[in-house]
């Protein structure tokens, strides 16, 4: 049996949960924020200054740079002006918005919790073929590494198959609504000497 099975029977049941054609996992929202942006080729993106670390250095690492503004939020925000969402703090049925890049957090602390994880929801058929290359050190699943083209820069950030079975069964019992979660523990990350 192909281990990475439960690792696609978690996608399609995100998708069943959410609304979105694809989800492609990874081993954070960190690198969901990073891969998203990276397709996206981003250059100027305005975030919210008060928002997690990694959000700014995701677009830093994608090459592209970040610009705080003082926007109000709650479980998710877009990295204007791109069609891309930290929806790390939101995970609830029928959420996914079409040609949108949502990125999801499995992170403990979230609403579908484990010890890491994240999703990036999506409506882009070229898109995805570039995500789950680029989530798996740039090679095609299935494929022995031999036999590879290796066309694309990759990551190695692929959601471990443990970690895909508890979420798939926890997402089972998850309800079909969810409170956003609160997100006033953020510093201003407009202040921080590494964002200068």
């Amino acid at each position: 049996m192909n281990p990475y099975q439960v690792v696609r029977d978690f996608e399609s049941a995100l998708c069943a949960y959410t609304g979105a054609s694809y989800a492609v996992t990874v081993s954070s929202c960190t690198m969901a924020l990073l891969l998203a942006c990276k397709w996206h080729n981003v250059r100027a993106v305005t975030i919210p200054s008060r928002t997690y670390i990694s959000v700014p250095q995701s677009i830093l690492h994608a090459g592209g740079r970040p610009v705080f503004c003082d926007i109000e939020w709650r479980g998710e925000y877009q990295l204007k002006p791109y069609p891309i969402w930290d929806c790390a703090r939101r995970l609830t049925a029928g959420m996914y918005w079409p040609k949108q890049f949502q990125c999801l957090s499995f992170h403990a602390s979230k609403i579908l919790g484990d010890t890491q994880g994240g999703a990036i929801l999506h409506d882009n058929d070229d898109a995805d073929e570039w995500l789950r290359k680029a989530r798996f050190d740039g090679r095609t699943e299935g494929v022995a590494p031999k036999d590879d083209a290796f066309d694309v820069l990759g990551y190695h950030c692929y959601l471990s198959p443990d970690i895909a079975a508890r979420l798939l069964l926890k997402l089972h019992s998850l309800p079909r609504h969810n409170a956003d979660l609160p997100n006033d523990d953020y510093p201003d990350l407009s202040q921080v000497d590494i964002f200068q």
